[in-house]
């Protein structure tokens, strides 16, 4: 008998407490229509962004939230260094696959042409004699290669040293594992290419290169904001925020899908937007969903949003951002729980009580995504972002179907919960 008393106790467990409330297929077809090419990699080539905005402004209407004002857009210029055709490399007659096994970097600046290697001689950077041999050559015509982790000491020579290795034709970053990119504001002064070290042969001798950039000092993209009124406190809100921006791609042939980097957020966000949509769900107080633009150019969108509230920072009571949420095997981490520890043991206490996720970790003020600029203006705010599963970041491999999504329904649980025990 105790095995099917223990199973009915379960079940009305489950039945006063529904576990999978959202639509995990809807989220999978979310994070598939946000990491497909038509959307390329949402970031600021071929309208990438705006198409990512204009997907959720739809979604926002079809769950019935309202704008802030006249739109749902905020808009904003940026400046942003932009690579517009896939790059090439060839060494030693033998082309290099792009997004596989090399990159453009990210403040690359435009060039062409073929060069001979020299590699840079890392003796320069604590040997005054090694260095004055090194420097006097004419690098006019070379790629100079070093490993990543020069990359800064390179950029902090001596300013005669520093003019001259920027003569070079080329610079090669050799990464010793994964290919990582960002999204950068300007170019720099000089071409950059990074590759894999696995992908680099030992007798490189001559390369061939071509990469294509444009800067574009005020692009203009946009954050996009709805909002559900509460019913009895509709001048106190709860703010979801995540980020839909990623880094785009590298002309139509290398774009990085960004599934986990945020497509896991950005439909964490509009399962929200559905739940408190519903009748049976209305929230006493106003619930704000924000998506951002241009995190990865430096939370320029929060930032953005924070100089040019639509609505008084002191009516947000809480805010919570999301973002790398598609596994969780690991359990969650929430960025500023030691901050607000009355807040964060609310958090643990729910998570003990229906067991959630395996581990809540906590972590002080970080800079590391857009619930910052709401922080430093004193808004109370958590960051959540899962732990484990797929290590695919700011790279070709982020994609959608290695995303395991393994905590995804017990985060969105967590999520509402948290919310309605808030007290405001």
């Amino acid at each position: 008998m105790k095995p099917i008393l223990c199973l009915l106790i379960t079940i009305l467990c489950l039945a006063a407490h529904p576990l999978f409330a959202q639509d995990i297929p809807r989220v999978r077809q979310t994070i598939d229509t946000l990491t497909g090419p038509y959307f390329h990699g949402r970031g600021y080539i071929f309208e990438g962004d705006a198409r990512a905005a204009t997907y959720i402004q739809d979604r926002f209407t079809q769950a019935g939230l309202k704008p802030i004002g006249e739109s749902y857009f905020q808009e904003f210029t940026m400046p942003v260094n932009r690579v517009t055709e896939s790059p090439e490399l060839t060494i030693n007659g033998r082309n290099l696959t792009p997004g596989t096994d090399f990159v453009a970097s990210a403040n690359t600046a435009s060039g062409k042409g073929k060069a001979s290697i020299v590699y840079l001689d890392t003796l320069v950077f604590n040997n005054a004699a090694t260095a004055q041999k090194f420097f006097s050559q004419d690098f006019r015509k070379k790629a100079i290669v070093y490993p990543q982790n020069f990359r800064k000491q390179v950029q902090e020579l001596p300013a005669p040293y520093l003019q001259k290795i920027l003569s070079a034709k080329l610079h090669i970053i050799l990464q010793p594992k994964e290919l990582l990119t960002t999204v950068a504001a300007s170019p720099a002064p000089v071409p950059i290419l990074e590759v894999k070290k696995t992908a680099w042969p030992a007798d490189a001798k001559k390369i061939k290169y071509k990469i294509t950039t444009h800067h574009e000092p005020t692009y203009k993209t946009r954050n996009v904001i709805g909002f559900i009124p509460g019913t009895t406190q509709p001048d106190s809100f709860i703010i979801f925020t995540a980020h839909y921006d990623h880094l785009g791609g590298q002309g139509k042939a290398v774009y990085f899908p960004g599934a986990n980097d945020n497509a896991s957020g950005t439909a964490m966000l509009l399962e929200l937007a559905e739940h408190y949509s519903k009748p049976e769900n209305k929230p006493k107080y106003s619930i704000a969903f924000i998506t951002f633009a241009a995190e990865e150019a430096g939370l320029l969108g929060s930032l953005h949003y924070t100089q040019n509230p639509l609505s008084p920072l002191q009516q947000i009571r809480f805010l919570v951002n999301l973002d790398l949420l598609g596994t969780g095997d690991d359990g969650m981490m929430v960025v500023n729980g030691s901050i607000h520890p009355t807040e964060f043991e609310l958090l643990k206490s729910i998570n003990s009580k229906y067991n959630y996720l395996p581990q809540l970790k906590m972590r002080g003020r970080a800079a590391n995504s857009d619930h910052y600029p709401f922080s430093e203006r004193g808004v109370p705010a958590f960051f959540f972002y899962t732990l484990g599963g797929t290590t695919a970041y700011h790279n070709t491999q982020d994609k959608s179907q290695q995303l395991p999504l393994t905590k995804f329904r017990e985060v969105f649980k967590l999520i509402t919960d948290f919310a309605a025990d808030l007290q405001l």
